[in-house]
This record gives C-alpha cells, sequence and structure tokens, in this order.
C-alpha cells in the first residue's frame, strides 16, 4: 500500500469527493484542482491535513501545497479518486468556468508571458553579468572595467550580445509563437509572422527619426514604409491574435482536401500585410504612450507617491495575476528608454516577501512542519519567485503579508526617488542587482537592505500585537 494511501482518501473527501473535481493535475509543489462546486471544498480540514502546506485559489483552480512529494501523491490521488489524468492545459480550460471576464482576460495575457519567462531569465542574467564585466570601472585605480583590460572578457561580452540580441530584439518572434501555441494555431506561421517584424531588411524603428530616406515597398498605386518592430510587445500580440483569428475562420471555410495549401497562405499573407500597414504603428503608439505614462509618472514630482502605491499593492496584483501586466510595460519601457524603474520595484517586493518569512522562521522556530514549507518558500522569494512564499505562508497568517507590503512600499519609495533603472527583467529577488544600470547599484543595494530589514522588524511586531495574536489563535498556534 503506497505511504499516502490515507493521506489522498482524506483529502478527496475533505474537497468534495471524486464528483466535485472537474479537473486535476499537479506542478512542481501544489496539486492544481479545477473543482466543480469551490464552496463544496472544506478548507480548514484540508489545511488540518499533516501532508498539506497551504491552500489557496488562483485563476479559477484550487490548489493545495503538498510539496516536493506532489508527484508520487498525485499518482496514489489519482488511483484512488477515479479522475483520469489532466493536462495542465486541460486544466486551464476547465478552470475558465470558474473565471470571470478580467480572470480570464488576464489568464491569456499570463498564457502569452510564461512560455517566455525561461527565455528572459536567461537573457536577464546575461545582460546582467554584462552589465559586470562591461561597466562596473574596477580595475587601475577605478578606471577601467573587466572588458577594457582583458580581451578574452572583451570576446565573452561580444559574444554573449549574441543571445542577448536574439531575446530581447527579436522578443516579438516568441510573442507571437507564444500566441499561435495558445489560440491552437500553426506555431510555425506564428514563428514566421515574428520574423517578418523583425527581419533585417526592415529599418529598425529606433533609427527612423536619424534615417535621411525610410524604405518603401512600392505597389505602384501606394507605399509602405519599411520599420520594424525590435523589441516591440503591442505590436506583436496584435499581429498574432490577428493571425490566429484569420486562420481559426479560414479552417471553418476552406475544405479539408485544400486546406493544408490555402490556409496557411489566405492566413499569414493577409496577416503580415494587415501588421506593416496598420497594426504595426497603431500598437508602436499604444506602447509609446503607456511607456511615457509610467516613465513621467515615477520620475515626477510625485515619483515617490506612485511609487508607493505600486510599491505597496504589487504582491495583491501577483495574487490576482495581474502582475503579468507588468511584463509588457517593462519591455516596453526597455525599449524606449534604454531601461526600466518597474522592475527593480518587482525585485524588492519578492525580497519583502521573502524576508516576512524569514521573520515566520525565526518566530516558529520550533515548528519542523512550518519549516519544512517556509525554508524553501524564503529561499525561492530571495530568488524571484514569490507564490509559495505568500500563499503558503504570508497569506495564511495575514499579517506577514502586510509587513512585506509595508516594507516593499519603503524600498520602492528609495528606489524610485534615487532613479534607479534596471537594464534588463528576468532576474528578480536579490540577484535582480545584477540588472541594474551600474550608477544606481549602491542605492538599489540600500533599497535591499531595506526590504530585508523592515518586513523582518515588522513581521515581529506584529505578530506581538492583536492582530498577530489572533492569527495565531485562528491556526491553532
Amino acid at each position: 500500500m503506497s505511504n499516502y494511501t490515507t493521506e489522498a482518501k482524506e483529502l478527496l473527501e475533505r474537497i468534495g469527493g471524486s464528483e466535485n473535481i472537474s479537473a486535476v493535475t499537479h506542478c512542481a509543489t501544489r496539486m492544481r484542482f479545477v473543482l466543480i462546486d469551490p464552496k463544496k471544498a472544506d478548507l480548514k480540514a484540508v489545511e488540518s491535513l499533516d501532508i498539506v502546506k497551504g491552500t489557496f485559489t488562483q485563476a479559477g483552480q484550487f490548489q493545495v501545497i503538498i510539496g516536493n512529494e506532489v508527484a508520487t501523491f498525485y499518482n496514489e490521488f489519482v488511483k484512488i479518486a477515479g479522475v483520469g489524468d489532466s493536462s495542465k492545459d486541460e486544466a486551464k480550460e476547465a478552470a475558465k468556468k470558474n473565471m470571470n471576464f478580467l480572470q480570464r482576460l488576464i489568464g491569456h495575457l499570463a498564457d502569452i508571458f510564461t512560455p517566455l519567462i525561461p527565455a528572459l531569465v536567461v537573457g536577464g542574467l546575461i545582460l546582467g553579468f554584462r552589465n559586470v564585466i562591461g561597466e562596473i570601472q574596477m580595475f587601475n585605480e577605478g578606471t577601467q572595467t573587466l572588458v577594457e583590460i582583458s580581451q578574452f572578457w572583451a570576446g565573452v561580452n561580444s559574444f554573449l550580445w549574441l543571445i542577448g540580441e536574439a531575446i530581447f530584439h527579436f522578443l516579438p518572434v516568441g510573442i507571437t509563437w507564444a500566441i499561435a501555441r495558445k489560440m491552437g494555431t500553426t506555431q510555425i506561421l506564428g514563428i514566421v509572422l515574428g520574423i517578418t517584424l523583425v527581419s533585417p531588411q526592415l529599418l529598425n524603428a529606433y533609427g527612423v527619426p536619424g534615417a535621411e530616406e525610410i524604405p518603401v515597398w512600392d505597389f505602384g498605386f501606394t507605399t509602405v514604409e519599411m520599420i520594424g518592430y525590435q523589441a516591440q510587445v503591442i505590436p506583436a500580440i496584435l499581429a498574432g491574435f490577428v493571425l490566429s483569428f484569420l486562420e481559426l475562420r479560414l479552417r471553418k471555410v476552406i475544405p479539408s482536401v485544400v486546406s493544408m495549401i490555402f490556409v496557411p497562405l489566405f492566413a499569414l499573407v493577409p496577416a503580415v500585410l494587415i501588421a506593416h500597414v496598420v497594426l504595426g504603428p497603431i500598437g508602436w503608439t499604444i506602447g509609446s504612450a503607456i511607456s511615457d505614462v509610467v516613465y513621467t509618472s515615477l520620475t515626477s514630482a510625485f515619483g515617490w507617491l506612485f511609487a508607493a502605491i505600486f510599491g505597496f499593492a504589487y504582491a495583491p496584483l501577483v495574487i490576482t495575476g495581474l502582475h503579468h501586466m507588468t511584463n509588457a510595460i517593462d519591455l516596453q519601457l526597455m525599449s524606449e528608454f534604454g531601461g526600466t524603474n518597474l522592475w527593480p520595484m518587482i525585485a524588492l517586493s519578492n525580497i519583502a516577501q521573502g524576508s516576512a518569512v524569514v521573520a515566520m522562521i525565526y518566530l516558529n522556530r520550533k515548528d519542523e512542519k512550518e519549516k519544512q514549507v517556509s525554508v524553501p518558500a524564503a529561499i525561492s522569494c530571495y530568488l524571484g519567485v514569490t507564490e509559495p512564499a505568500m500563499f503558503g505562508i504570508n497569506l495564511k497568517y495575514g499579517f506577514p503579508f502586510l509587513a512585506a507590503m509595508l516594507g516593499s512600499m519603503t524600498a520602492a519609495i528609495i528606489s524610485v526617488g534615487s532613479n534607479v533603472m534596471a537594464n534588463s527583467i528576468g532576474v528578480g529577488g536579490i540577484p535582480g542587482i545584477l540588472s541594474i544600470q551600474v550608477q544606481h547599484m549602491f542605492v538599489f543595494a540600500i533599497s535591499m537592505i531595506v526590504a530585508i530589514v523592515v518586513p523582518f522588524i515588522l513581521t515581529v511586531i506584529f505578530s506581538r500585537t492583536k492582530m498577530g495574536v489572533n492569527a495565531y489563535k485562528r491556526l491553532g498556534k
């Protein structure tokens, strides 16, 4: 008999039985349920199980934190529950029934950017490393960089830009591919569409102001400017959805015997034309307007106020999934201003949530079960992934979450007040300092210390107040 037979039976009973499960899957540490009636799940009873480290609901899915043994537990649970093995995509589709319009919209945005995260993380690390060896003058009495004194490191710096450029300048290719993948259309067509937005034949849009002459496609009765959309997010998103829309519609009207020939042709060619004639210019204008508003707001006399609001509210945005919108804004800021003043605040919020967890580790240092969740969660937070800490610890008690938000707010005010800019996104938490422009690293380091110290102190203080005492009583501590 499996070691998890009893626990699996108890979990099944407490979520409402097999008849209440629409779909179930798992990730690295969590069981993910799509429940037919979420109200039938007894949350307190589920969380009282020894194997359960915490629960939360996000994007229409009821998620139960099991830990590293989740794969083994999942196999036993599926066998006992008599439910089929669901893929993550199937679970997401089923979860949409439990989501409102805004949640579905944010879910679509998340589905576009989530597959791109590994590349963005790699790109952020590479640009951060190039930042260290190519920008920090730490040799010959602070007058030269490592690249300037070493041909080897100069070669490394040049070589790594090949990868960094591929990730960030040619990002539209990844976006149009991700949209095709999400919409269930032909992925190679999405890739081709993205390439047409960044082709070397096109004039880089950032070179337009200084160009003596803009090349055009001359159709006799009209011309179309040959302008590319390197590093642009919104033009790529618009173009990707138009391509998918055309392909899905054409599949319904073109006979299957010739669909392999005519569907790709009549979907791709119009999509590329529409992208360059209509969507590209519109998307560029929208993206520039958004980035201008964000940048101006954060660099204005009231920048500290915007920083306070964002620093305080970012963690709640993660709970709702709205934080995925910041990826597009960050990337747009990078393309327009050569850096982003938004990403440093996100990295600081990661650190603040982790520091609140560290405080809880200190407060519950004799609780071995708590350590099994909190220690990995704190490490994850400091490396930029906050969900395990927020849902497994901070939100469960409440007061650590508030302490982290206040610490994040304080650190964000310092960061924005000093005009801290990051060269890239993708590297969060403590390693996020690698992405910070060299002239701002010292101030960002101070902001990091604030994000570590303030949440820790506030969490300890709050634990001794009525709010903290009530939280411990509610959880039976």
